[in-house]
């Protein structure tokens, strides 16, 4: 369970999260559209603690991240697979070494254990095989995937995915969309998608979630969003069509 109550954060004199509360159990998918620079991806970062709330509080399976200290708060992180919007790989490293990154620095596990993790994760997105390539013999799509290939390291409970499609062509886009689906029913992880991409949203989300001027102004099914009456929501689902 993610737990929001009345957060707020602040950059100077901008508010771009204004006392936003919301509640995810285990197990969904909640997509959280707005426009560009609406806060969606500055609500991932509260997540992961990356930045601190101004006020409020975020708990995750009932732990006050804001008031862990740095050894609990690398294990709640444990816990969350972040895949980045640019993927977000090392130029320098390999397939699998991107993958064994995190295992290498917060774990005590032998070579082989590790090596086996990453060969799981990267069958698990479709990659067997691909472990010494570079990223940059990757097609963009490819490279996705070893982003949550490399968020799959730890078994996570939780996955965060900012912009997951973004720049992708249709047929890799929806490729990418269906791996999502694959894990959230196959490992039943809850997952965060946030996005401004239509396709995405509507092939992905149990739940959405519209940000706008620093708020939550509706929630509901795929369904729900395609039909509601908010004209907010209206223009920006007919702006993307």
């Amino acid at each position: 369970m993610i737990k929001i109550s009345n957060i707020t954060k602040r950059y100077d004199k901008l508010t771009v999260l204004n006392g936003i509360s919301l509640e995810i159990p285990d197990g969904q998918t909640v997509a959280i559209i707005g426009p560009s620079g609406c806060g969606k991806s500055t609500l991932l970062r509260l997540i992961l603690r990356l930045e601190d709330v101004d006020a409020g509080s975020i708990l995750i399976d009932n732990q006050n991240i804001g008031r862990l200290s740095d050894e609990a708060l690398i294990k709640i992180r444990q816990k969350i697979g972040m895949v980045f919007q640019s993927s977000a790989l090392f130029d320098s490293m390999t397939v699998a070494e991107n993958v064994a990154f995190a295992l290498r620095e917060h774990t005590l596990f032998s070579e082989s254990e590790i090596m086996a993790v990453v060969s799981k994760k990267l069958g698990l997105v479709g990659l067997s095989g691909k472990e010494n390539i570079m990223p940059a013999e990757l097609s963009g799509g490819m490279q996705k995937r070893v982003s949550i290939a490399r968020a799959l390291a730890f078994d996570p409970k939780i996955i965060l995915y900012d912009e997951p499609t973004t720049g992708l062509d249709p047929i890799t886009s929806t490729n990418i969309e269906n791996l999502i689906n694959k894990l959230s029913e196959d490992l039943n992880v809850t997952s965060i998608i946030v996005t401004h991409q239509l396709s995405t949203i509507f092939r992905t989300a149990d739940r959405i979630i519209m940000l706008h001027d620093g708020k939550f102004i509706d929630s509901g099914s795929v369904v729900e969003t395609r039909k509601s009456n908010n004209p907010i929501i209206r223009d920006f689902i007919n702006a993307g069509m």
